[in-house]
């Protein structure tokens, strides 16, 4: 598939070759939409929490004695019949209990296929480099997504040491249908949440290239980015034998 490549003026200067077998050969919607309820529920705060009896503050007294008044029997004032009083079944979760776990091959394979569904939908915008941005200005940033004809929301991936790109950052964050992330944080859920994906051409190759494009067996046995001497099982720690004792006459 052969994908052009634009200036910051939105003129075509060239194109790159990406190979769909490489994204999954076609789009998966099961896995995808796998991969974005997980990224979904980990963004979820999780921090919703009721009280039960035990946990209001209050006293503990009896409200009224036990029998004679021709009320129901009660305790204090902290049961859950009671207006202000505790929960019956409150809630208690966490954070973590709403975290979802997908296999890191699945999660890279979903990934790589989500960024598949953008190229056949034409909405992948893939620049030269960040350095034609020269100064630091929402309007110019503006035009320049009018440039590339977008019109909906746009995700801007932007390289990982932040150096080469800052005018970006600095020009795009006070735009509402712009969302900023490193090119090692782009999962299917930030891509099928924005319209159009917009990326440097070394970042996208580089991405590419990378530990994404491990979704086999050396994932785990051989990853990318691990140093070898760090992997590497430690030596066997052998321990001397201690002298036997002389037998006692």
């Amino acid at each position: 598939m052969k994908v052009p490549v634009y200036n910051m003026q939105g003129k075509e200067v060239a194109s790159i070759d990406i190979d769909e077998k490489s994204l999954g050969g076609e789009i998966n919607a099961a896995l995808i939409k796998q991969a974005y309820v997980k990224y979904h529920a980990g963004t979820r705060q999780g921090s919703s929490k009721t009280k039960n009896r035990h946990e209001v503050e209050g006293s503990t007294r009896k409200i009224y004695k036990q029998k004679g008044t021709g009320n129901a029997r009660h305790g204090d004032r902290k049961a859950n019949l009671f207006k202000g009083g505790g929960h019956g079944h409150h809630k208690q979760k966490t954070r973590e209990d709403f975290r979802l776990d997908m296999p890191k091959k699945m999660r890279r394979k979903a990934n790589r296929n989500a960024l598949l569904a953008k190229l056949v939908d034409s909405e992948v915008r893939i620049i030269e480099n960040w350095s034609g941005l020269k100064e630091v200005k929402t309007k110019a940033f503006e035009q320049f997504l009018e440039a590339l004809k977008i019109d909906r929301k746009a995700l801007v991936a932007l390289p990982m040491d932040g150096a080469s790109s800052k005018n970006a950052i600095l020009s795009a964050r006070n735009i509402d249908t712009v969302e900023l992330c490193r090119i090692d944080q782009l999962t299917a859920f930030n891509m099928l949440n924005n319209r159009y994906l917009v990326v440097a051409k070394a970042d996208l190759e580089a991405w590419l290239n990378g530990p994404t494009s491990q979704t086999g067996k050396e994932a785990k046995t051989a990853p990318m980015g691990r140093d070898a001497t760090a992997s590497a099982p430690a030596a066997p720690v052998v321990k001397k034998a201690a002298p036997a004792k002389k037998a006692s006459k």
